[in-house]
């Protein structure tokens, strides 16, 4: 989408982005939000995939911070906004190897 945003002189007056919940946007808030999206997806992976971390482990981390005022509304808390965030994450964890398999071994 960013790609065929037009923008135009201090952004008012380009492409006006309507999204299906939330204000009119132009190219500089989708382009905001999409470098968020990525800031997020970044750390997970680093606390889920690469440290391994339980779920209360990144809740302890307190990964979206920054971010949280955004994304906490009366239905929708930070905490159901990480555990969310960590169970798509945890799906790109390798598999465990199984137990009692040896590498190496013929």
């Amino acid at each position: 989408m960013v790609d065929i945003a037009v923008p135009r002189d201090i952004q008012e007056g380009g492409t006006y982005i309507i999204p299906g919940h939330g204000r009119v946007s132009d190219e500089a808030d989708l382009v905001e939000v999409r470098d968020q999206v990525h800031m997020m997806r970044d750390r997970f992976l680093d606390l889920v995939v690469k440290k391994n971390m339980t779920l209360d482990q990144v809740k302890a981390m307190k990964p979206i911070i920054d971010f949280q005022a955004r994304y906490t509304m009366p239905e929708w808390t930070t905490d159901m906004f990480i555990e969310a965030l960590y169970q798509e994450t945890a799906k790109s964890k390798p598999p465990a190897p199984a137990a009692g398999a040896t590498r190496g071994r013929r």
